[in-house]
């Protein structure tokens, strides 16, 4: 054994000693001693959640006897290592509104909850200043879904004590989000970290507010009425005149001098026929003159595009989805003539279709609105060219190795059914444009 493991394990078993000695003895600490106990706490914890074995409950055990006498010492290394890890998430591409969709489709419901206040928590160490508006709206949505205040410090005893479960089955939980978050794989980046810039909120005075406001009545009336023909007109006008919105917006920021630029926003996709939905977020994105991206796992859509028209997609695409699924469902199950299932393949292809149909009726909606706009005001050709470059550029930037792939449509009815259902979607969007 080298002089330096000599001088690593004396020095871990006088830690031990000194822990062993109970609450009552720590007043006789240094602080020397403190910063050298979370020391080895903090690489302890690490270790015990990155071990390829997977025993955590053996984990957990071997840590409280350890360290069990050293509780506030083990619930800072905690909070040290666990902000550690989620920013090496934040830093690995993943936004907090991610990581809490991981959350959920991943982690049993304890564990989730866990995760989502060490986002918060993490979170609050920054200025709000020095994040960006939608990362700063992506944690308050976090800390308003979980109905307790987090706490500030020593999250392990105060969660343990809220939820009355044992010391060592806390610890579990740590291990397993900590075990979870290095599994993560390294995704686009689409904004700034929280700390790295200052941000300003946009101008209140850029909206058009006499569009919006017909867009507000259109879709109220569509809302409340009760003839469906009468709905999907209001709503197909309701997308048109969105359409002239963001096409008024585009003209407006290159009239004050201001450079076409595109962003990214994350949709996730949730399961069965995952990859038939995303065929419905590219018919909008299309239509609003945005690029897509999809990611099988761990399963989300990246759409670029400029900022005004993400909204809409974002909008849209989520009242869609709800549609096409409830639509989807409506249409019951499906047995061949030999009495084997057809369900799958009938839901697919409606899926499928329902996406080719919606895509027909926004681009028309589109291309109504452009033109009628390109007739009074020229400049607006060459500024929609523009700002198509800039969405380009920025998907091969973020996604240089991407291959386009084929969804399958094997069900003739389904596909009939789907697109029959897409003629009486509404574009439901009438809260979201409000707000």
């Amino acid at each position: 054994m080298s002089s330096r493991n000599r001088e690593k394990r004396a020095a871990k078993q006088k830690a031990r000693r000194r822990a062993a000695v109970g609450r009552d003895q720590r007043q006789y600490w240094t602080e020397a001693d403190r910063v050298h106990v979370q020391d080895l706490l903090t690489s302890a914890l690490a270790a015990a959640a990155h071990c390829p074995c997977g025993d955590l409950d053996r984990h957990a055990e071997e840590l409280l006897a350890a360290y069990g006498a050293a509780g506030r010492e083990l619930d800072l290394a905690a909070d040290a290592v666990l902000g550690v890890a989620v920013r090496a998430a934040w830093e690995a591409g993943w936004q907090p509104i991610d990581l809490a969709e991981l959350a959920r489709r991943e982690l049993d419901p304890p564990v989730a909850g866990f995760l989502l206040e060490a986002i918060v928590i993490e979170a609050r160490r920054y200025a709000a200043a020095t994040m960006h508006p939608r990362w700063s709206a992506g944690v308050a949505s976090i800390a308003a879904g979980l109905g307790v205040e987090p706490a500030e410090a020593a999250q392990l005893c105060a969660w343990a004590a809220r939820t009355g479960v044992s010391r060592s089955t806390s610890l579990v939980v740590l291990l397993t989000v900590l075990a979870a978050l290095r599994e993560l794989p390294v995704v686009e980046r689409l904004l700034p970290l929280p700390g790295a810039q200052r941000h300003v909120g946009s101008a209140a005075g850029e909206v058009d507010h006499k569009v919006l406001a017909k867009v507000r009545a259109l879709l109220a009336k569509a809302e409340s009425t009760e003839f469906p023909e009468e709905a999907e007109a209001l709503s197909a006008k309701a997308q048109e005149l969105m359409s002239r919105y963001s096409l008024h917006r585009a003209v407006l920021e290159h009239d004050r001098g201001r450079a076409p630029t595109a962003s990214g926003r994350r949709l996730w996709m949730d399961a069965p026929y995952a990859g038939a939905k995303v065929l419905l977020v590219q018919a909008v994105a299309a239509a609003n003159r945005c690029r897509t991206v999809w990611r099988e796992r761990p399963g989300f859509v990246t759409v670029v595009g400029p900022d005004t028209e993400l909204d809409i997609v974002e909008v849209l695409s989520t009242s869609l989805l709800l549609q096409a699924n409830r639509a989807m469902l409506g249409a019951g199950r499906q047995v061949s003539r030999a009495g084997t299932s057809r369900t799958r393949s009938f839901r697919q292809s409606f899926l499928v279709a329902y996406a080719s149909r919606i895509g027909e009726r926004l681009a028309a909606a589109d291309t109504s609105a452009t033109t009628a706009e390109a007739q009074v005001d020229e400049k607006l050709l060459p500024v929609l060219a523009a700002r198509s470059r800039a969405a380009d550029e920025m998907i091969d930037k973020l996604f240089p190795g991407m291959v386009s792939k084929q969804v399958a449509v094997s069900n003739a009815a389904g596909w009939t059914a789907g697109r029959a259902a897409a003629e009486f979607a509404r574009f439901d969007v009438h809260g979201a444009i409000a707000g």
